[in-house]
């Protein structure tokens, strides 16, 4: 029998593949997009990045300009897509409703050449433009309000932040937001990422591959913590309870969201944006006292446990004081995702192997009929 190298649980430190993406460091606590600190990124808007993700480069102005207008051409959806929304939105969890609308859309438009570069930046642009009007949708449905049709002259975080709320928000708004999905765009071969190029790898389509990503993102190990993080910090309810709370947390040796990561030993970089944001609007809408709940418990974590805040922790607050309920920070997640997963079925695509990694059979053998 052949001898197989058996590797971590999880697939913990092994190298799958190459990429020029995104780099991260969990020693370090760095996060690079190609070749870009984070914190050099934080400041840009979504379209820029976007740009930097599908063609290599931070984009001149004619080409942001150019981009926005891309995206903003392909915001509407098809009139089925639209009645699947509003049949299904309420019934359903809003990342199965979002997975399904996706998928849907294979139905109205013809699959890329996968040895086109330009097809395939075209199919990426429309999803990435498609998943902000579908998880908008879905949001107001969940409201009982009606969807509303995008505006094309806007930019994608304007864009998306009008039809959840069906109003053009403020500058200050605009530019939380935009900070925020950036730095949720990619993020090296996590869960959805590497399910998104196993698909790509068996050489099916975007469509499919990012389907399946949204798939893995629904699970609540990876996409669902932040919406976690805010239900925990309702249960606190007020600073002067985080003490006895997380005491009696920690004595029932129940997890604490939004601390700790699979790759970061040290502080998330993306951690440090959001809670600046949190305090931000905390300070705006006149309700501190998410941010202030956050601060304590997150100083008290790293002296009882030693563990740092990663991303989720301080998005939840952000968003909540956002006015965003906790059920839609998920399908917002993918919906910045979007970007990270079509790059990376590009990328994949450009030296692919299928993905065929061995097992370690721990069954019996020879048994007999």
């Amino acid at each position: 029998m052949k001898e197989v190298c058996v590797g971590s649980k999880g697939l913990d430190g092994i190298v799958v593949g190459d990429t020029a993406l995104s780099l991260v460091d969990g020693q370090k606590g760095i996060l690079i997009y190609c070749g870009y600190n984070i914190d050099q990124l934080a400041s840009k808007n979504f379209t820029e990045i976007c740009h930097l993700f599908l063609y290599g480069h931070l984009p001149n102005k004619d080409e942001e300009e150019n981009l926005k207008i891309a995206l903003g051409q392909r915001y509407t959806l098809p009139k089925d897509v639209v009645s699947f929304l509003e049949r299904q939105s309420k019934k359903d969890h809003p990342m199965g409703t979002l997975r399904t609308a996706v998928s849907m859309l294979s139905g109205f438009r013809s699959e890329p050449d996968l040895n086109s570069h330009e097809e395939l930046v075209e199919c990426a642009i429309d999803l990435i433009a498609k998943t902000g009007t579908i998880v908008s949708a879905i949001s107001r449905i969940r409201s009982s309000k009606e969807p509303l049709s995008p505006d094309a002259n806007l930019s994608f975080a304007d864009n998306f932040l009008y039809m959840s709320t069906g109003e053009i928000p403020e500058k200050k708004m605009m530019r939380a937001f935009d900070t925020a999905l950036i730095l949720h765009m990619d993020h090296g071969f996590n869960a959805s990422t590497f399910t998104a190029r196993v698909v790509t790898s068996s050489l099916s389509d975007m469509i499919s591959a990012v389907t399946a990503a949204i798939g893995s993102l629904k699970g609540p190990l990876h996409g669902g913590a932040n919406t976690a993080v805010m239900k925990m910090l309702k249960e606190i309810g007020s600073v002067e309870n985080v003490e006895a709370w997380l005491s009696n947390t920690l004595t029932e040796k129940k997890k604490v969201m939004g601390f700790g990561h699979r790759v970061y030993k040290v502080l998330d970089p993306r951690a440090k944006h959001l809670k600046r944001m949190s305090q931000e609007w905390g300070e705006i809408a006149k309700e501190k006292k998410w941010f202030q709940i956050s601060e304590k418990l997150e100083k008290l974590m790293l002296e009882k446990k030693g563990l740092n805040a990663n991303v989720d922790f301080y998005s939840a607050s952000t968003y909540y004081t956002m006015g965003i309920e906790p059920e839609m920070y998920t399908p917002i997640f993918a919906v910045a995702r979007m970007v990270g997963w079509t790059a990376h079925v590009i990328e994949q695509l450009k030296d692919n192997r299928i993905m065929r990694p061995s097992a370690n059979y721990i069954g019996p053998i020879g048994k007999m009929l």
